[in-house]
């Protein structure tokens, strides 16, 4: 079954799931986070999932409406089955740090997780700037970002990388997720597009922050790119204090973290996939 993924012409509820659905995905989201809770929970999921064939859900997930397609977006599936495992202590480490005031930047946005929960926590008076390359995703962040009362979240359809122009931005079959603009997998089907460009120094500048409070970097394994001329170029007073990001060390051709601990940054928090540094 295809449906049209220009999905924010609908309004919310359009797509809301029918019972039996909607019982899984409340069970889904009951499972724990013990090895039995998880498998339950991904069993459930593919029920539903075959359930579902092939239409997008309208549901509230981390505290903000979204519009949700769990097929080919591992982020999706995640946040609409299952947000009690979507990194869940870098999301604690996050809103332990937000303010009203909250300046936040997410780039590699994906359908806008990240963002729309900063939002959702921060409320009226923060500022988030949404960055998102790949066209069709980019549709459904803008769909997620408009079913809610956000005015603060401004999205922009770019690649952050150490020039401004265009670029080829690498995409994956499997998982729309899964893009960047250095070569990371074997996916066969994967296609290649070219993309608008900016340095990250630029667009904080053209937005005319101040400050950045945080900074979440989701770019498989291009982080050096964007962060290396980054912190060579910008003044003092624009060093993000966190940056969370995607410990990609292997694929860095820069000494990223001995970057952050010159210019005084501490790492606070580490998962498997996951680093956090934050600036004293």
């Amino acid at each position: 079954m295809q449906i049209d993924m220009k999905m924010d012409a609908k309004g919310y509820g359009y797509f809301s799931p029918k019972a039996l659905v909607r019982g899984l995905i409340a069970a889904t989201r009951r499972c724990d986070a013990s090895w039995a809770g998880k498998r339950i929970a991904f069993l459930l999921r593919g029920f539903a999932v075959r359930l579902l064939g092939g239409r997008p859900v309208d549901i509230e997930s981390m505290g903000a409406r979204m519009r949700l397609s769990p097929y080919n977006n591992v982020c999706e599936k995640r946040i609409l089955f299952t947000p009690q495992y979507f990194d869940p202590v870098e999301r604690a480490l996050l809103a332990s740090r937000i303010t009203p005031d909250f300046v936040f930047m997410d780039i590699g946005a994906n359908i806008g997780g990240y963002s729309l929960f900063v939002a959702a926590q921060a409320g009226p008076r923060a500022r988030i700037v949404s960055i998102e390359p790949q066209p069709e995703v980019f549709e459904r962040l803008i769909c997620n970002i408009s079913l809610n009362e956000f005015s603060n979240v401004k999205a922009l359809n770019c690649a952050v990388a150490d020039f401004d122009g265009e670029i080829t931005l690498f995409l994956a079959q499997s998982n729309k997720g899964e893009a960047s603009i250095r070569i990371i997998n074997t996916d066969a089907g994967g296609q290649q597009i070219r993309v608008p460009s900016k340095t990250l120094l630029n667009i904080i500048q053209q937005e005319n922050f101040e400050r950045i409070d945080a900074m979440k970097l989701d770019v498989e394994g291009a982080e050096d790119l964007i962060l290396e001329p980054f912190f060579r170029d910008a003044p003092e007073h624009l060093l993000p204090k966190l940056v969370l990001m995607e410990f990609s060390h292997g694929r860095w051709a820069a000494d990223l973290a001995g970057i952050l601990a010159r210019c005084g940054y501490s790492e606070v928090m580490r998962t498997r996939t996951n680093v956090a540094y934050e600036r004293a």
